[in-house]
């Protein structure tokens, strides 16, 4: 029980990590929810809850001021999150980030190509050739790339996916960091994309689905993770 206390302790201080790095739920001099609160937000017991938030504080992520609360340090590096994410080694973490994308993306273009309405779906033309645009000038493509998938998840009317997206804009920020300078992942980023959003216009969703699990197996493979 003790060892299972740990490894969940472990988690939920990732949790609480992931709350503050990649979501950008807290900044520091923060707040975080009361021990109530937050221990049945995260569905665990106090007690752990406690060893998280301990494990965090070591770390020098959280402190605890008596009487107040536990906040986010506002001394807190960003070297030292960078190192402590979990997110954060651009080649392994990539593989994880990216077999993330592969359960979602195909699915989220499924359900955008039979749901977007026809201003959802000009916006996510607009934005691939935008990308286009981009990677032709040799312009930072990250900004619009996140839209890009994003404009997507947001036309499935799913909000839940759209709670995902910071999972996923970490993936792009990674794929794109690693595509510079592969010639042979870039153009078919842009195959991909041109393909995606053929079958969209087309309102052809299996057809899209399967163009998006190409386009990720393809950064996969090219970028070696």
């Amino acid at each position: 029980m003790m060892a299972y206390e740990k490894r969940l302790s472990d988690r939920i201080a990732d949790d609480i990590l992931n709350m503050i790095t990649i979501e950008k739920r807290f900044f520091p001099g923060d707040k975080l929810p009361n021990e109530n609160d937050l221990s049945k937000e995260l569905n665990i017991s106090r007690t752990t809850l406690r060893e998280a938030i301990r494990i965090l504080v070591t770390n020098g992520v959280l402190e605890i001021k008596r009487g107040l609360g536990t906040f986010v340090r506002t001394d807190i590096s960003v070297e030292n999150l960078n190192e402590l994410n979990p997110l954060s080694m651009a080649k392994v973490d990539a593989k994880d980030l990216y077999e993330m994308r592969l359960i979602f993306e195909p699915e989220a273009a499924y359900l955008a190509t039979i749901r977007a309405t026809d201003d959802e779906l000009k916006r996510i033309i607009d934005l691939g050739k935008r990308i286009e645009e981009k990677i032709k000038n040799r312009e930072d493509r990250t900004e619009v790339e996140q839209e890009f998938h994003r404009s997507i998840a947001k036309a499935t009317h799913n909000e839940f996916m759209n709670k995902l997206m910071p999972v996923i804009y970490e993936a792009i920020d990674k794929g794109v960091l690693l595509s510079e300078e592969k010639e042979v992942a870039i153009q078919d980023t842009i195959i991909d994309h041109r393909m995606i959003i053929e079958f969209m216009q087309a309102r052809n969703a299996e057809g899209a689905k399967n163009a998006m699990k190409i386009h990720i197996l393809h950064a996969i493979k090219e970028l070696e993770i």
